[in-house]
């Protein structure tokens, strides 16, 4: 390590992380310590019981990581050692605005405010005491704040794809963590590889030709991560609970409030729990959000009656369920052909594509790839979609999946598969 240590962290994955003074200033503040009360995979552990791993456990790591790329382009580049110290606090910090059960809180942030976590981890640095920590340290927090989401423009390109896009930390540290922490093989890939064959052309991270296969292996892994994890159908029942408790009740315990930013501090998965499974049941929406809390907490969950699974983005996909609106029919159509209140059916549409995104929040298309002959240097830019295995997942995995109470399951279910397999309804509601 080129940087002074001053203390080490034992992290199962990565064995001793040494950390700076800096950064155990920052990892000491409350706003960091705060990740440890966040699960890093929401509601996963009701189906996966290791999975009680946290976002503070990923954000060490995602740094810990961060700092063995630097430290391997500087061997070939001439990185100086302030330089590796940005990139290693700019991963520390990169998901120190995340909400209550991680991305579970996000998908009600977005629908009631438009925000997203990156949003909000840079207000935590620009409005909290970490700015004062980093800016005695010499760093600028206004700088920080933006390399901390991958959107620093006075870095070199390259050094935000280290923070963020399909070569970066970030899914480097996920990946062989969430693999570890439920038990599933999928996730486990040789960064190691990867990291010693990464170089800079053009100012954007290169990949070295002969470590292809460990880069596919990479995008197959979070391929399979998605389908295994992220998306089970039991994982998601627990998550859409979840998000529809939050959303039922978001008025009442003003949990997307962001105008006082001490109360979104205290937002953990804990307290949110307890406070929903608290709630004065002096409406419906209350008191179907505190059912549902209870639900979750309990392992009561709704049951999943239609599912389509979907590789690339078609029709039913990309024209229809791709709008909110439409995805409010649809739930009102069920509902009356079940004879249901609305209430009680859960239309699940989670996308994603099938690699990672780029820094700048695209999907990621291509890759530069380089080999050395002698001492001459080829490189060029390849389409994923060329690379002989990824090829194959390119495009988005795409889930339809209705679920309903275990009361209203039959009725449901026979509603949902006379209308989503009926062409002539899923024709109308497209136009």
């Amino acid at each position: 390590m080129m940087l002074k240590p001053v203390a080490e962290i034992r992290d199962p994955v990565h064995g001793y992380i040494k950390i700076t003074e800096v950064e155990r200033e920052l990892i000491d503040s409350p706003f960091v310590q705060r990740l440890r009360r966040i699960h890093q995979l929401a509601g996963a552990y009701l189906v996966y019981p290791g999975a009680v791993h946290t976002r503070f456990d990923h954000v060490v790591g995602a740094m810990y990581v961060a700092g063995l790329i630097a430290e391997s382009l500087a061997n070939r580049i001439g990185i100086e050692k302030e330089e590796i110290q940005a990139i290693r606090l700019a991963a520390l910090l990169h998901d120190v605005g995340h909400g209550p059960f991680s991305h579970i809180y996000e998908e009600v942030l977005a629908e009631k405010t438009n925000t997203t976590h990156e949003d909000i981890s840079q207000r935590m640095i620009l409005e909290t005491p970490l700015k004062d920590i980093l800016e005695k340290n010499g760093y600028s927090s206004n700088k920080m704040s933006e390399f901390c989401v991958g959107k620093q423009a006075s870095k070199p390109r390259f050094m935000n794809e280290i923070i963020a896009g399909g070569l970066s930390a970030d899914i480097m540290d996920y990946l062989l963590r969430d693999s570890y922490f439920t038990g599933v093989e999928y996730g486990k890939v040789d960064i190691h590889r990867i990291i010693d064959s990464l170089d800079v052309i053009n100012k954007h991270l290169a990949l070295d030709q002969a470590a292809v296969y460990a880069f596919e292996a990479l995008l197959i892994a979070r391929y399979e991560m998605f389908k295994a994890v992220y998306f089970h159908r039991t994982v998601r029942a627990a998550e859409l609970m979840l998000v529809h408790a939050m959303a039922l009740a978001d008025r009442e315990l003003e949990l997307t409030d962001l105008s006082v930013f001490g109360k979104y501090l205290e937002l953990t998965d804990e307290t949110v729990l307890q406070r929903l499974t608290s709630l004065d049941a002096k409406s419906s929406d209350l008191q179907e959000a505190r059912r549902l809390a209870k639900g979750f907490r309990d392992r009561r969950l709704v049951k999943c009656v239609f599912e389509r699974v979907i590789q690339r983005r078609d029709r039913i996909v990309e024209q229809i369920f791709d709008k909110a609106s439409v995805r409010t029919r649809v739930v009102l159509d069920l509902a009356e052909k079940a004879k249901v209140d609305p209430m009680y059916i859960y239309l699940d549409v989670p996308t994603t594509p099938s690699v990672p995104y780029t820094s700048s929040r695209e999907s990621l298309r291509a890759v530069i790839l380089f080999s050395d002959f002698g001492r001459k240097r080829r490189h060029e830019s390849t389409p994923i979609d060329k690379l002989p295995l990824a090829g194959s997942i390119i495009g988005f995995m795409d889930a339809v999946r209705v679920y309903t109470t275990s009361e209203y399951r039959g009725r449901v279910s026979r509603a949902t598969k006379a209308l989503l397999n009926n062409e002539e309804y899923m024709s109308g509601i497209s136009n």
